[in-house]
């Protein structure tokens, strides 16, 4: 358990990327699942709603470099 606390320190983005997907992926299936999509459509569809997770964690990290720079500059 220690380690995996170690890992999500050393690595917050990608913990958020995975939280986050895990969520939109969880949400896509539920809304979704009546809907009559084939097994191909489901796989893209999934595959795109994780990467725009990635995507939303990357824009997210933008604000937090500035921030540290602004902290060390001052």
């Amino acid at each position: 358990m220690e380690s995996v606390k170690s890992w999500v320190q050393q690595h917050p983005n990608l913990t958020a990327w995975f939280v986050l997907a895990t969520g939109m992926v969880a949400l896509l299936v539920f809304e979704a699942r009546r809907v009559g999509l084939a097994a191909s459509q489901w796989f893209w569809l999934i595959v795109i709603t994780i990467l725009v997770a990635g995507l939303c964690i990357w824009i997210i990290s933008w604000g937090e470099e500035d921030e540290e720079e602004t902290a060390v500059s001052e």
